[in-house]
């Protein structure tokens, strides 16, 4: 039986309640319904995310931000429809979950394109993982180990985001690696034990941050980035459908980060001034050090030099192709400095944390 508690919503709900709810269900969406339990419209994961870059607030409710009645009607079956029928009808709209409701038009489920298909669990890509830095701003903890094998909570780092990869249906990752490269093949090796097949990218010299893409055969999917010191529960596959959802060439993961000014800041026009703001607070997107990159895209990087993913975004944009970002909202931490270590070994993966 559906856990409906988890997957209906009312139009006043609040869009921090709503992206709880998407967490907690696991579907990639949430169904907004009547007091009746009637179907008033769908919100998908991608729905919110693009909320959340126009500026949305988290406690602004969900009537306010979409509009009601919807301009289209949600795609729904009624309850019992067969699987090749649902199936039909997801290819048919290109959408990957259809709600079930009964005769009284209330929602009593919600069928999947990963539960009809099983196969479609394993995303189609295959995932790098840039961990061949020095961590010098880490050190002395670097001196013996490179900066993905630090322990969090008693396991590496590196371990730690290949088991999100795993749980998010992604086996065949690559690593790039050059400093203590030893230490990280010696203890995955080929991947076997952690359920996923592993590459080695080898840096004789640092390439920068995509330089060491070109060493590794060309993909003929989307390939996934990810930095090696980053500790996340960003959700691989709403990522996947955004970028897919975008047509994008290269789609880069971005946090939102405030920077609160300590001092009143005068604006001015010349010699007049025309306000003053009391400790403004400005907010910014920055790099979270993930990447979802066509092949097309990954055709541009050049071959045996120093190539960062600053120059890839810039060669794109000068060509037209479509760069788009993918705003982050799960946990994210950049593990740059010793404080941020501290910090990471408070971390309890969401998905334990529910059980």
């Amino acid at each position: 039986m559906e856990d409906l508690t988890r997957l209906c919503v009312s139009p006043d709900c609040l869009l921090r309640e709503a992206i709880q709810a998407i967490d907690l269900n696991e579907k990639g969406i949430i169904l907004v319904v009547d007091a009746n339990q009637k179907l008033i419209a769908t919100v998908t994961d991608g729905d919110i995310r693009r909320r959340l870059l126009e500026g949305a607030a988290l406690d602004a409710r969900l009537l306010q931000l979409f509009d009601w009645p919807p301009r289209h009607p949600p795609i729904w079956a009624h309850e019992g429809t067969s699987g090749s029928a649902l199936l039909t009808l997801m290819r048919r709209h290109a959408v990957r979950q259809v709600p079930l409701l009964d005769a009284e038009q209330r929602v009593v489920g919600l069928a999947t394109l990963e539960a009809l298909l099983p196969e479609e669990a394993e995303l189609p890509m295959q995932a790098v993982i840039m961990a061949g830095g020095r961590g010098t701003r880490l050190l002395p903890l670097t001196e013996d180990l490179p900066k993905p094998m630090l322990p969090v909570g008693g396991r590496p780092l590196l371990e730690l985001t290949l088991e999100q990869f795993r749980r998010h249906g992604i086996s065949r990752v690559n690593v790039a690696t050059h400093y203590k490269a030893h230490a990280i093949e010696g203890h995955f090796g080929n991947g076997k034990d952690f359920g996923v097949e592993i590459r080695y990218i080898q840096e004789e010299t640092p390439l920068g941050t995509a330089g060491a893409l070109a060493l590794m055969e060309p993909p003929s999917e989307p390939l996934l980035v990810v930095n090696g010191d980053i500790l996340t529960e960003v959700d691989y596959r709403a990522l996947l459908q955004f970028h897919r959802d975008h047509q994008a060439d290269l789609t880069v993961g971005v946090r939102s980060f405030e920077i609160q000014v300590p001092y009143g800041v005068v604006e001015s026009m010349g010699a007049m001034v025309q306000g003053l703001a009391e400790k403004p607070v400005y907010n910014f997107l920055v790099n979270a050090g993930i990447y979802l990159l066509e092949p097309r895209a990954h055709a541009l990087i050049p071959g045996n030099q120093h190539y960062d993913f600053t120059d890839l975004i810039q060669q794109l944009l000068a060509s037209k192709m479509r760069v788009v970002s993918f705003p982050i909202r799960e946990y994210w931490l950049d593990i740059g400095k010793h404080e941020d270590y501290v910090q990471a070994q408070d971390y309890v993966p969401q998905q334990a944390a529910r059980r």
